[in-house]
């Protein structure tokens, strides 16, 4: 099969395009004809040698954790797809090496729900990570109708997802991002602020009794502002610094979780719930991808496309 891997640690200027082995099929899992995947940054932080230390690598290394494709076929244990199901899948495993960036992958049942009906296969392929990623944040602080929540980084992809989802719980949203993103963050259902230095005065000036849930999806400096216009039984998570621990907050590592992915899949039927496509890319320019992925500036997700 085709497929982009690399052999060693590096930049995006690792990257080869060209054939791989076939995956093989476990009793636990399916095997996907891959339509599109799409790019995290974590990828790229897997690839440049940065989750060494947590994640072992078997060299040839195909990058990718998001899927969307069609079932092929599944494993004998498996009983909740069947050959020409479409789904969409978190495909994260213990190690790395078989990602989604090719032709085929064989992907734990327990990272796969169904693919949403009214999305494109590119559409899809952004949804797991950072719509788990949101949900699961939001998930951790019991966010619902009543509070009013700060979403740092509200315009990338994970904050994309969180404002939305947040807002479809009942939730008011208060989002950070530059000026250029402002009327793209209202087109979400969020009330817009410039991130950086004074993010506590403009909170206040506009919710003047401060917020009950801050969501760090950055890091940096602002989300510990955000704690002097949090309320006394506010509640704070970050996907991005563990040392929110600290200040009585919740540090969130995204995991695969069916149950979750088919959330995401429901909320995005019904129209609550919108992925944010900025570009795409067929599979044999996937190094043009992450580089435009760690540029840092990217609109909601970049993905890889195989149709």
């Amino acid at each position: 099969m085709k497929a982009v891997f690399y052999s060693k640690y590096g930049d995006q200027g690792v990257l080869e395009y060209g054939d791989q082995p076939d995956p093989r099929v476990g009793p636990d899992t399916v095997l996907i004809e891959v339509k599109a995947a799409s790019v995290n940054p974590v990828d790229w932080k897997v690839m440049a040698g940065y989750l060494d230390g947590a994640l072992t690598a078997h060299f040839p290394v195909i990058p990718g954790w998001d899927v969307a494709g069609v079932v092929l076929q599944p494993g004998p244990a498996v009983t909740e797809f069947s050959a020409g199901d479409e789904v969409m899948g978190y495909v994260r495993m213990d190690t790395v090496g078989q990602g989604t960036f090719a032709e085929q992958v064989a992907a734990p049942v327990r990272t796969l729900s169904r693919k949403p009906a009214n999305l494109s296969w590119e559409e899809a392929a952004t949804v797991p990570l950072t719509g788990l990623t949101a949900l699961q944040t939001l998930d951790a602080l019991e966010v619902g109708s009543g509070d009013t929540v700060l979403v740092h980084n509200g315009a990338g992809g994970v904050g994309t997802f969180g404002i939305q989802i947040a807002r479809a719980r009942g939730a008011r949203v208060i989002a950070t991002a530059s000026e250029r993103n402002h009327d793209f963050l209202r087109g979400l259902g969020a009330e817009p602020l410039t991130y950086g230095e004074g993010i506590a005065d403009r909170v206040r000036e506009i919710a003047p009794d401060g917020v009950s849930a801050v969501v760090d999806f950055v890091g940096g400096d602002d989300w510990r502002a955000s704690l002097d216009v949090l309320s006394q039984a506010g509640r704070v998570a970050s996907i991005a610094d563990a040392d929110v621990k600290e200040h009585g907050g919740r540090y969130i590592f995204v995991r695969p979780v069916a149950a979750d992915l088919s959330t995401l899949a429901d909320l995005i039927e019904a129209g609550d719930v919108k992925p944010v496509l900025a570009e795409t890319y067929p599979l044999e320019r996937a190094a043009e991808a992450f580089a435009a992925n760690m540029d840092g500036h990217t609109r909601g997700k970049i993905a890889i496309t195989l149709t």
